[in-house]
């Protein structure tokens, strides 16, 4: 998966631009997301915290950045691992 490649969730509204992907499959509500919505259906009750348009989600070993694109019900995840919203950077002191 190379930056730039939009994905789309198949349960639920959530769409994302990966900006950095290792390896590993991104998934929303539990469920693959691909290119294409081919699948129909609910997000998995574990999965389903939701998505927030215009934050960027990361994992914990930092190989995966995701920015969301469109909010959904699904929550995103790796490999079964969720991923955490990236914390803003602050900014330096203006002494």
């Amino acid at each position: 998966m190379k930056p730039g490649t939009k994905l789309k969730s198949a349960v639920c509204d959530t769409e994302v631009m990966v900006i950095k992907a290792g390896a590993g499959r991104i998934e929303c509500g539990g469920h693959p997301m691909d290119v294409d919505k081919s699948e129909a259906g609910e997000p998995d009750g574990a999965f389903s915290d939701g998505t927030l348009m215009g934050k960027r989600y990361v994992d914990g070993g930092g190989a995966f950045e995701l920015l969301c694109v469109k909010a959904g019900k699904g929550s995103l995840s790796v490999d079964g691992s969720a991923l955490q919203i990236k914390d803003a950077k602050p900014l330096p002191s203006s002494d």
